[in-house]
């Protein structure tokens, strides 16, 4: 399990790469700071996926919830999504190096 969690890691902290790559030729090619948002680029790549979560939220979570908080998600810069997402499932699969040091069971 701690496998593919840090294989889902690696791929979002790629794609965080990429989307800010992609933001900064943007922004070079414009003379202005230009960062794409979660949802702009989301629609981009898969339309269908991103209605079909607003509906599976609306249906099984609460209206509300898609609302507010997906929303809110869907606003904020691709990369910086990528990058705490990649951050997050870090963390859950890290492993703390033992105590008493390398020798100990």
């Amino acid at each position: 399990m701690r496998f593919l969690l840090r294989f889902a890691s690696l791929v979002a902290l790629v794609v965080a790469v990429i989307a800010g790559t992609i933001d900064s030729i943007q922004s070079v090619a414009a003379s202005a700071v230009v960062m794409t948002p979660m949802g702009d680029a989301w629609n981009d790549v898969s339309p269908s996926s991103l209605a079909t979560l607003r509906s599976m939220i609306s249906y099984y979570v609460h209206p509300q919830f898609y609302d507010l908080a997906m929303q809110w998600l869907l606003s904020q810069p691709a990369f910086a999504v990528f990058l705490v997402l990649a951050l997050l499932l870090w963390m859950v699969a890290y492993k703390r190096p033992p105590v008493a040091g390398r020798f100990s069971v």
